[in-house]
Parts: structure tokens; sequence; C-alpha cells
């Protein structure tokens, strides 16, 4: 503490905000929390006693101290934050790796199965319509079969009215 405040009594604001490098709103803040009144000396300018002063100089080292620690505080929970979302993009990164790794393999053998699959789909509907082309084949040959009568001696004959095309 400078010596000029140990031999008087009286401090005025513009000494408190020098020795505590604080502006006015800070004083008034912590005249507020020691619950200090300043005074007014005949001239009417403001002072604090010197026991006022140890006690603003005491709350504002316990601000600064608390200050300090929140601050303290804070950046270990920036850093807890900051890691958690680390933790958080690296599971879900290996997640999404590990499914769409399992997702690729299992899907691996579709593209030739959709082939194959298409493929005989075709086939399907080629033997669908050569099947359709036999059936008239053969209605059209029974129907000429039937067209021809048998005679006597191995002979046939055809008849045209039975005949239906």
């Amino acid at each position: 503490m400078p010596a000029t405040i140990q031999k008087k009594e009286a401090i005025t604001p513009q000494e408190v905000r020098q020795i505590l490098g604080i502006d006015n709103r800070e004083i008034v803040n912590l005249c507020r929390s020691a619950n200090i009144t300043p005074k007014k000396n005949i001239n009417g300018q403001i002072y604090f006693s010197k026991k006022e002063f140890e006690v603003l100089k005491k709350i504002n080292n316990e601000k600064k101290s608390t200050s300090l620690a929140v601050t303290e505080q804070r950046t270990v929970i920036t850093n807890l934050m900051t890691k958690l979302e680390n933790i958080e993009q690296n599971i879900t990164k290996n997640i999404t790796d590990s499914v769409a790794k399992t997702i690729d393999e299992k899907l691996d053998g579709m593209d030739e199965v959709v082939v194959e699959l298409i493929r005989c789909k075709t086939e399907n509907e080629n033997l669908r319509q050569k099947i359709n082309e036999l059936n008239k084949e053969n209605y059209y040959l029974k129907n000429t079969l039937n067209s021809y009568k048998p005679l006597a001696l191995g002979l046939y004959v055809k008849r045209e009215d039975d005949f239906l095309m």
C-alpha cells in the first residue's frame, strides 16, 4: 500500500481507481456489495475512510479471484465440450463408415443378381411367346388333322366344312 494512504484517513475515488485499477462503475458495484456509502467532506468531495478502502480492496480481490475461477471453469468446460464433440464425431464417423461398408458388402453382388433376374425375366417372356405360338400351331394342326376323315382301305378324305381357321 502506498505511503500516502497509510498516513491519511481519507481516500478519494481517483486514488481508489488508481490503486485497484477499476473504473467508477466498478467502485459503485463494490460499494453496493460491501454496503458502503462514500462520505462527503466540507467541500462536497467524495472520500472513503481507510477502513472502507480496505473492505473495498478485499471485495475487489475476492471478485477477481472468483472471476479467475469462473474463467478457469469456463475454459475447462469449453475444453470438455470440444473433446466430447470430437469423440461424438469420431464415433459417428466410425459407425457411419462401418454401416456403409457393411451395406456395400451386402449389396456388392446385388447388381449381378438384378442383371440375372432381368435376363431370366426376358427369357421367360420369350418362352411364353414361343409357347403361345406353339399352342396356336398345335390347335391349327389338330384342326387340320380332324378335317381328314377315314374312308375304306386306309384312305382319308379332307372335309372342308369341318376346317376352322
